[in-house]
């Protein structure tokens, strides 16, 4: 084997005995896992505490819409009968324009009719100039850019939407109490994360986000490995959106939180990634989902930039 061709292959073998490490540890697995109901496709908007968009989601169970049905493509086959443009329903203009150029192009010029010719030309002139007058016109419409939605203001501690967003559902008071559940939802998953406590997890997190807790723990054991996180405080946060879904309320928080995020080999305690003694700053877009009158539950963790 070549040189080359040897420390290619060394260096693919230690990142993929490294990605586990970087891609399983801390609860949600560093990616952006679950989902956020009919805004799954949508990224949340900017906030001071997450001025940066989320990344897309690499793990969900939802589907993407399917798109529109195709529109015919310009030049298409038309039904029979159909007129096509200005000079299909204006065959006289077509052909008196027609004729002029037809006419310069054999020879026989513009004037060649005397008069009635000169006025032919001054009537083909003018036609051309307002065909180009009108063909600019139409152009300029198209490259303004169509007017923005109101701009997004705060009310009480929740967002009003504007635009598109805003108008596809109404948004869910939240109060003081909500964004005290937030902060302990963040305290009580990472804790429940690192207990490895799955029937605590089954309270805190949705079906889905439980399943992948699951496959990050089982990914981890493959490699003899578990991560633990502690001492989890939330720095700053703010709301970036609410909004219903039938019997469903949804609510994404920006959280930037410091914690102690060590993985461990489990035979021997040796720290494979992380530092016991450094703390760790994160930020991440926690969605959250409710019956109205219920408990939040975690629904998604989206990563930032």
């Amino acid at each position: 084997m070549r040189r080359p061709a040897r420390i290619l292959t060394i260096a693919a073998a230690a990142l993929l005995a490294l990605a586990p490490v970087l891609a399983e540890a801390r609860p949600g697995g560093r990616a952006s896992s679950g989902s956020r109901g009919a805004r799954t496709y949508q990224a949340p908007p900017p906030t001071n505490t997450a001025p940066n968009q989320a990344r897309p989601f690499e793990r969900t169970q939802t589907e993407a819409a399917r798109p529109a049905a195709p529109q015919a493509a310009p030049g298409a086959l038309r039904p029979q009968g159909a007129q096509g443009g200005f000079f299909g329903r204006n065959p006289f203009l077509a052909g008196l324009l027609g004729g002029g150029l037809l006419g310069l192009m054999l020879g026989g010029g513009f004037l060649s009719g005397g008069f009635a010719g000169l006025l032919g030309v001054m009537l083909q002139l003018a036609l051309i100039a307002g065909l180009v007058l009108l063909l600019m016109a139409v152009l300029r419409r198209r490259a303004q850019p169509a007017p923005a939605g109101m701009a997004r203001t705060m009310e009480g501690g929740a967002p009003r939407l504007g635009g598109s967003a805003g108008a596809a559902a109404a948004p869910v008071s939240i109060a003081q109490a909500d964004y005290a559940a937030f902060e302990a939802l963040l305290r009580d998953v990472n804790a429940a994360w690192s207990a490895r406590d799955l029937s605590a997890l089954s309270r805190l997190a949705t079906p889905e986000m439980v399943g992948y807790f699951r496959d990050d723990y089982a990914a981890l054991d493959a490699r003899g490995w578990r991560n633990e996180t502690r001492d989890v405080r939330l720095e700053q946060g703010d709301l970036a959106e609410t909004w219903r879904e039938g019997a469903r309320e949804y609510a994404t928080v920006a959280m930037r939180f410091s914690l102690v995020d060590v993985t461990r080999e489990t035979a021997t305690g040796r720290v494979t990634e992380g530092d016991p003694e450094r703390r760790d700053v994160a930020t991440e877009l926690w969605t959250f989902v409710r019956v109205p009158g219920g408990p939040w539950q975690l629904s998604a963790i989206q990563q930032t930039g």
